[in-house]
């Protein structure tokens, strides 16, 4: 009895010691094995328009080369940022922010109607209907320093095509506050020119004889303007504008007999930052 029981143990004993090099040879059994964590999905940014509008009022010459001004309703645009599918953007996605360098940009300008029945100079004269001019042009922005150079085409009261070129120094005095000025020009093509400052044989009357207007520098003169950021979406906008008609312009008897060269404007606005998609 106490025999088997002996080889009993002894048998036990071998068996532990032989599965013990096993269990030492298999990590799967003497550790447990690390878990592997995925990379979390990188999100695609998703495609964003950013851009502003400005509402409010302006006072602006009745009429190119009028010597009287008139209220009227200021409608403005500004683009800021697009971004498309794959993350590629244009423009700067900081709407009160500058974009430095070099840079393309869009070119609109809106031109009211000239009906001769609204002032007592143009009575007998054809109408003009409302003009928009479409177009885009190049600048380069510093911190202080920007110019500008824009090309549009006419559609509607008149068809030629007009060049704008400018410059404004740049200053903050807070960091809410933007001021700049500088020098506007502005050259109009035989189409354009004739339209505003020329006169028909059919459209003669006292003080307007006939006229041909040709094309080349239409004015010159200057701009201060003002932008202030009230919260991230909001903002004040004002700016006054003082040209002087040149060439053909200023010797329009329009202009030269029954209107003024010295021609001066004033707007001021709010501004809303629109943001779609993103």
């Amino acid at each position: 009895m106490t025999l088997h029981r002996t080889a009993l143990v002894a048998a036990l004993a071998t068996a532990c010691i032989a599965g013990t090099p096993v269990l030492a040879a298999d990590p799967s059994l003497a550790q447990a094995q690390p878990v592997m964590m995925s990379p979390a999905p990188v999100m695609a940014e998703r495609p964003m328009l950013l851009f502003s509008l400005r509402g409010g009022v302006a006072s602006d010459p009745e009429y190119f080369g009028s010597d009287n001004n008139e209220v009227g309703a200021d409608l403005g645009f500004r683009f800021h940022f697009l971004r498309f599918p794959g993350g590629r953007g244009i423009g700067n996605p900081d709407p009160w922010g500058e974009k430095l360098g070099f840079g393309l940009h869009g070119s609109l300008r809106y031109i009211g109607q000239r009906d001769q029945d609204d002032y007592d100079d143009l009575n007998g004269m054809d109408d003009i209907d409302g003009a928009l001019e479409l177009g885009a042009g190049i600048g380069y922005t510093t911190t202080n320093f920007d110019v500008f150079a824009d090309l549009r085409r006419g559609f509607g009261g008149h068809e030629g095509w007009v060049a704008a070129a400018g410059a404004d120094y740049i200053t903050r005095p807070t960091d809410r506050l933007r001021l700049n000025m500088g020098p506007r020009l502005l050259w109009g093509d035989d189409d354009y020119t004739d339209t505003y400052f020329g006169v028909d044989a059919s459209e003669v009357g006292p003080g307007r004889p006939a006229f041909d207007a040709n094309g080349g520098l239409v004015s010159a003169g200057l701009e201060f303007g003002a932008r202030y950021q009230l919260s991230d979406v909001w903002g004040l906008e004002g700016a006054v504008t003082y040209d002087v008609l040149q060439n053909d312009a200023a010797d329009s008897p329009l202009v030269d007999n029954l209107g003024d060269k010295d021609q001066w404007g004033v707007r001021i606005g709010v501004t809303r930052v629109f943001q779609i998609g993103g």
